[in-house]
């Protein structure tokens, strides 16, 4: 059994928690062993013991980003709450500045998923589209969940939120860019009956 299949120490819960802070702050998912062990009061020897190798470290760094990702998009389920509902809500949490250390980490991952589908990041891309199309999926009258326009329009959507994210990150403007998602959110509400 390797140290990444051993059954997490205290000490490795709390080491990964520091290098995920340390990530978070750093905004880098590809980390070098000797800076993060100083960082956070450990060596490269004690981080390869716990987690078998650099890129065990940074596979465990991936869980602990997706669980809170996962954590995050559970408080936004609204079953039936509606589609454009739904991405104000999370349009609302990513806009929000003290979440812009998270948001760039998760960009470093997803691009170094897209462009090293063989690293420890492998994946981490697709699981994150399929967790944010099943979160707006719940937002859609269960009836219509599974046909074709449904996932059409919940792709439109995460479209959106993803597209706006990422100029929000490169310029800092969200103003502008809560004023788009709006605008384009308003598009996707169904008509008043």
């Amino acid at each position: 059994m390797t140290a990444e299949q051993a059954a997490p120490s205290a000490r490795r819960e709390e080491l990964l928690q520091l290098a995920y802070q340390y990530a978070v702050a750093h905004g880098r998912a590809d980390l070098s062993l000797r800076p993060i062990a100083a960082a956070i009061g450990s060596s490269p020897r004690v981080l390869l013991y716990l987690f078998g190798s650099k890129d065990g470290l940074i596979r465990a760094l991936l869980a602990k980003a997706r669980a809170e990702e996962l954590a995050m998009l559970a408080g936004f389920r609204h079953a039936g709450a509606g589609l454009a509902a739904t991405a104000e809500l999370t349009w609302s949490w990513l806009a929000d500045e003290s979440h812009r250390p998270l948001l760039r980490l998760w960009l470093d991952v997803y691009c170094r998923s897209l462009t090293d589908p063989a690293g420890p990041w492998a994946g981490f891309a697709t699981g994150t589209v399929r967790d944010w199309l099943d979160l707006l999926a719940d937002a859609q009258p269960p009836a219509e969940r599974h046909t074709e326009a449904a996932l059409a329009d919940r792709t439109a959507v995460l479209a959106i939120l993803r597209g706006a994210l990422l100029d929000l990150l490169a310029t800092g403007d969200t103003a502008r860019t809560s004023a788009a998602v709006a605008r384009s959110l308003a598009a996707c509400r169904p008509p008043a009956s």
